[in-house]
């Protein structure tokens, strides 16, 4: 590549960071503006808190299920294409969800969601695959992961202002019209490295044929010590994710007594805490491995202090000012911040045919935390005690340790036998 050519390569890996961020951000607004609505939805529509936890899960139920089949569907079809697709029809069901009123029509809305959002997550790990070498995939997941925390932490208050000025179906339809504006953003910006050879500077990374549709594979996927190990600890963070991503506002007004501006604005310090987290995390493992640490370090310290940090949540319990409620919470999603790089794992792990599988199958997991917990916290804080709730996210975190201590082990691509790996081509 010439002289001439090189200021476009860091260029256009900056504008590929910048389309995934701002659709991560787009993606979690729509994940969580029902968090904002939860109270107003519940006065207007008479809903229960058990109600609300199902309505809060029910975005996973679909997710969840589609983590895997979405990966293979990464894998196969070309990201320009699949990505505005998803967009599209995911807000479309934001702008529905602000239109009905049942119970049931509200379930199906967040069902809808999830299962459009479900190949999202995978397919940000493919593009940054194939568009960053290794040295560099920690610094850029972390970027582009970062856009769930700071996109949150300024849009939280954004949302609870436009659900003060329209209401809670208005919040639905704006969030919405964002995302088809959003889409065909996407599809006249984004193009894959081999479409953009000279920019790129740099062979495609997933030059190799994708896995399809096989139970080898699968078994492959599932039947890993280490890809377990990062399974398991995906799951545990999403369940404090998760906490924070749909129940921590009604915590914060129904538990904590704060109203709706305010709770918008406190909610957000947890989320800036989790952006300087995954910042940090991202760029200081990518450091470590350019001086030469291992990967046993390198990669995992970060989310080992991370699920340490995270088990604080129980501090909350045992304090009442408005400061050091915020101060544990924040801490707590610091740490969760700080173990958000573990996307890394499965570029480093899985066998190099199979990044989008295995991509599916580590967000399966990981999403059953959605589906699980929102409605274990409904039930733990039905009597309006939210304390249980916390242990239980302690619990999660201290699992999630404890997996990556004792599963994970060395982190090394997994490599198929040449006698399955002919099998699971034929």
């Amino acid at each position: 590549m010439s002289a001439s050519e090189q200021p476009h390569k860091p260029r256009k890996k900056g504008t590929i960071l910048a389309l995934i961020f701002i659709s991560v951000v787009i993606n979690y607004m729509d994940r969580t503006n029902i968090s904002v609505a939860a109270s107003a939805m519940s006065e207007d529509l008479g809903l229960s808190t058990v109600q609300l936890g199902i309505l809060f899960s029910a975005f996973a139920w679909t997710y969840s299920v589609m983590q895997i089949p979405g990966g293979m569907v990464v894998d196969l079809v070309k990201t320009r294409i699949l990505y505005p697709f998803i967009l599209v029809v995911w807000s479309m069901a934001t702008l529905i969800q602000g239109l009905v009123s049942s119970m049931a029509a509200l379930v199906g809305c967040r069902m809808a969601i999830g299962f459009f959002e479900a190949p999202s997550y995978p397919a940000n790990n493919k593009i940054v695959t194939r568009w960053f070498p290794v040295e560099q995939r920690a610094s850029a997941i972390a970027i582009y992961t970062s856009g769930q925390f700071i996109g949150l932490a300024f849009l939280m208050p954004v949302l609870a202002f436009i659900q003060d000025l329209f209401g809670w179906r208005g919040l639905f339809i704006v969030s919405a019209l964002i995302g088809f504006v959003w889409a065909a953003v996407w599809f006249f910006v984004y193009r894959d490295p081999d479409e953009t050879p000279r920019e790129a500077g740099e062979k495609p990374l997933l030059a190799e044929p994708q896995a399809g549709l096989s139970w080898h594979n699968l078994r492959v996927a599932f039947s890993n010590r280490k890809l377990w190990g990062v399974y398991i600890g995906q799951f545990c963070l999403g369940g404090t994710l998760i906490f924070f991503l749909t129940w921590f506002p009604t915590y914060l007004k129904e538990y904590r007594g704060y109203d709706t501006l305010d709770t918008g604005l406190l909610a957000s310090v947890p989320f800036l805490a989790a952006f300087c987290g995954v910042l940090l995390s991202g760029f200081f493992s990518d450091l470590m491995v350019r001086k030469g640490f291992s990967n046993e370090l390198a990669r995992k310290a970060p989310i080992i202090v991370g699920l340490l940090l995270s088990s604080s949540v129980m501090g909350a319990n045992y304090v009442n000012s408005t400061f050091w409620v915020t101060f544990f919470l924040s801490l707590t999603f610091f740490g969760n911040g700080l173990a958000s790089i573990n996307w890394v794992f499965v570029s480093l792990l899985a066998p190099k045919n199979m990044i989008g599988l295995v991509g599916g199958c580590f967000n399966f997991i990981g999403a059953l935390s959605a589906v699980t917990v929102p409605v274990a916290i409904g039930f733990l804080a039905s009597e309006g005690d939210f304390r249980p709730a916390l242990f239980l996210v302690t619990g999660l975190a201290v699992v999630g340790l404890l997996s990556y201590l004792f599963l994970v082990g060395k982190v090394e691509r997994i490599q198929l036998q040449p006698k399955l790996s002919e099998e699971s081509t034929s």
